[in-house]
């Protein structure tokens, strides 16, 4: 597969837009790129049309704990660091009085700070959804600040979504983690923590076998996201089209399936009736809560979100948030050694 082999060691390496980058894996080991001093930020402020909880809009995007593109703050605050079409860019979130206030830096401040309402779900409309379950209405009463975020942003949401196939999400956000802190790039700003920009998808394509193996990523989902990197920029062109469209466009690269394109669209393009399907867990929960079947599979699980149509994610992200899961009957699956395989 591409990648399985390191490039032949030279001290740069010439981009197609003619630019040089260094050999990436030689770069962020060795912390070649030091954070410079932070230009000024360039401010939005935005009011939402209704209530607007920050968490729980932007909660989806962050990959686990130790998130090097994300940070909540104790203050409240949201950081991300994305690579945007216009360049890596870090983007501080706030909330006070109604009002939101966005920070941003980095070649990409502008772009983030004018996708500023859609990420925090301006495109969404909440009251599109109709509850049509006692436990539905009671969580949505009780979260009125749910809005679903669109990014805009593909690849970013796509790449995780790989990396967390048929396998936990200790080890999914383990490998995302060590792959964004080695082949990524220090987030511009005064990061209040160190944040990492994603790798840009060359980047991606350049990364040895070996990295991967490291990173506890096998050949499978590496060699997904290789190909998925190869054709980045058509990935990207989805967010021209509804949601389905965009799924059927995704799940033409071998190893994307319906899984990691619902996953992907729900982040990427606020698709409010992307329901997971494939998921270990979630058939489970749904049926679980609406008709206390734990045992449901994804047949039964669509089933009963048809009457949500059109809004089923937003229903499955309320029973999550409802809290209303099946006791656990079995251990965790366990977490497996990459070196010993």
């Amino acid at each position: 597969m591409a990648g399985r082999f390191a490039p032949r060691p030279r001290p740069a390496r010439t981009t197609v837009r003619g630019g040089h980058a260094g050999a990436p894996a030689a770069a962020a080991r060795a912390g070649a790129v030091p954070h410079q001093a932070a230009a000024p930020a360039r401010v939005r402020t935005w009011v939402p049309d209704g209530p607007l909880d920050l968490g729980l809009v932007l909660g989806p995007l962050r990959r686990g704990p130790g998130d090097p593109t994300f940070r909540a703050m104790p203050d409240g605050s949201v950081w991300r660091a994305s690579r945007t079409p216009a360049g890596p860019g870090t983007l501080r979130v706030s909330a006070r009085g109604g009002e939101v206030c966005g920070q941003a830096w980095g070649p990409g401040a502008a772009w983030l700070l004018e996708q500023l309402p859609e990420l925090l779900g301006a495109a969404d409309d909440p009251s599109e959804f109709v509850p049509r379950h006692r436990l539905l209405a009671l969580t949505r009463h009780r979260r009125p600040g749910l809005r679903l975020t669109r990014t805009g942003l593909v690849l970013e949401s796509l790449i995780p979504s790989v990396l967390e196939q048929k396998v936990t999400t200790v080890e999914a956000y383990a490998a995302w983690r060590t792959l964004v802190r080695t082949y990524g790039e220090p987030a511009p700003g005064p990061v209040p923590v160190q944040m990492h920009v994603m790798p840009e998808p060359r980047t991606w394509a350049l990364i040895p076998s070996w990295d991967w193996h490291r990173a506890g990523v096998d050949d499978k989902r590496a060699s997904t996201v290789l190909r998925a990197v190869r054709v980045a920029a058509r990935l990207e062109e989805t967010l021209r089209m509804p949601a389905g469209a965009a799924r059927e466009r995704l799940e033409v690269v071998p190893g994307i399936g319906p899984w990691t394109s619902a996953e992907t669209v729900q982040r990427s393009h606020g698709a409010a009736d992307a329901v997971t399907v494939g998921d270990l867990h979630l058939p489970g929960i749904v049926g679980f809560a609406l008709a206390g079947d734990r045992e449901a599979d994804d047949a039964r699980m669509l089933r009963l979100l048809e009457p949500y149509a059109g809004q089923r994610h937003r229903a499955a992200r309320l029973i999550l948030l409802s809290g209303r899961v099946p006791p656990r009957r079995a251990p965790r699956m366990p977490v497996r050694d990459m070196g010993r395989l």
